[in-house]
């Protein structure tokens, strides 16, 4: 009943910027609680790295590589987290990753309640290249 949506993934050249955004999208009147959300990256021959995460107290983490560079950002009522990438390198390229932790969700109206200690989008595709 819980995804996370990704969206602003494309390809663009070094330089440039993007920024993706991730939903959290529930049952239709439901009520959600997000832990701590996130980006990752992945890419061919390499591990899933932590890109940039906020907490709901608005506590940051980012990856050395892109600490300069990326911004994250999050609305904890519309459920959104937001990675603005500017000055993107070829090494930037990968499939990033929206991840949610500890999310609830309570329709109360079914007197259902589930909950997700970790919840991954599909990925959103951002390619460097020249």
């Amino acid at each position: 009943q819980v995804q996370l949506v990704e969206s602003g993934g494309g390809e663009v050249q070094p330089g440039e910027s993007l920024t993706l955004s991730c939903r959290v999208s529930g049952s239709i009147g439901s009520d959600l609680s997000v832990g701590t959300m996130a980006w990752y990256r992945r890419a061919p021959g390499k591990q899933r790295q932590l890109v940039a995460a906020m907490t709901i107290g608005g506590e940051t983490d980012y990856a050395d590589s892109v600490k300069d560079r990326f911004t994250v950002s999050r609305d904890t009522t519309k459920k959104m987290i937001w990675l603005q990438m500017s000055r993107l390198m070829p090494e930037d390229t990968g499939v990033y990753v929206c991840y949610a932790k500890d999310v609830r969700e309570n329709v109360a109206s079914s007197s259902t309640l589930r909950t997700y200690p970790n919840l991954w989008g599909q990925g959103t595709l951002v390619t460097v290249s020249s």
